[in-house]
């Protein structure tokens, strides 16, 4: 069973078996963020594949800038899983914090609201960086070497899961906001990296599909 010190470098097998557990991290948000780490991780291994092939050169300083970002967002978004667990945990120990006075009702209200702020923004923030894979995967599919162009296609379904499935944790801790200007503010973001994000990924898979079939 994973603790919840979720380290960037536990097995699958271990994170998995964390996920199936009754403990309650590392849960979705940790694994939105491994679906669009694994979306970035395939632009990067596409790159990879197509940088130094003579049948590439002319596409080959574009695909070295792209595996730049693809590799930064890769380590953005594992390093997210850490940044879910801990936010998860934060909201529930200010559920915990005593409320038998007035004082201390209102001290816990205040550190709830903060907390469910943090948990708001971190979900938002994967989805961020998700729909910059997405936003890659669209060079890398029309570019990228034949002989793995498959795996553009794998890339940009797993960061549009990882935006949908992060953009769910948006949702639910923005409810809970009585600061409405803020959650407002963090939904309509979040409609807008959605709204283009369906689409765009439909028409990646379309041209990987093309060039597999």
């Amino acid at each position: 069973m994973a603790t919840n010190d979720t380290a960037a470098d536990t097995t699958i097998a271990v994170f998995l078996d964390g996920l199936a557990s009754a403990a309650p991290t590392p849960g979705g948000g940790g694994a939105a963020a491994i679906h669009g780490a694994m979306g970035a991780a395939l632009l990067s291994m596409v790159c990879n594949l197509t940088i130094g092939k003579k049948k590439y050169v002319a596409v080959e300083g574009e695909l070295k800038d792209i595996l730049a970002q693809s590799e930064a967002l890769r380590a953005e978004l594992t390093g997210m899983i850490a940044d879910d667990v801990a936010a998860f945990d934060a909201v529930m120990a200010a559920y915990g914090l005593p409320k038998g006075t007035d004082d201390e009702k209102a001290a816990r209200a205040e550190t709830i609201q903060e907390a469910l702020k943090v948990a708001t923004d971190v979900p938002l923030d994967c989805c961020r960086a998700c729909r910059k894979v997405i936003d890659l995967a669209e060079p890398v599919a029309e570019k990228g070497n034949l002989n793995v162009i498959s795996d553009a296609g794998v890339a940009v379904l797993s960061a549009h899961a990882g935006l949908r499935s992060a953009a769910l944790n948006v949702y639910v801790n923005a409810k809970g906001l009585d600061d409405r200007a803020f959650a407002d503010e963090r939904l309509k973001e979040l409609e807008s990296l959605l709204g283009a994000a369906g689409p765009l990924n439909e028409s990646i898979y379309e041209i990987v599909k093309a060039k597999v079939n």
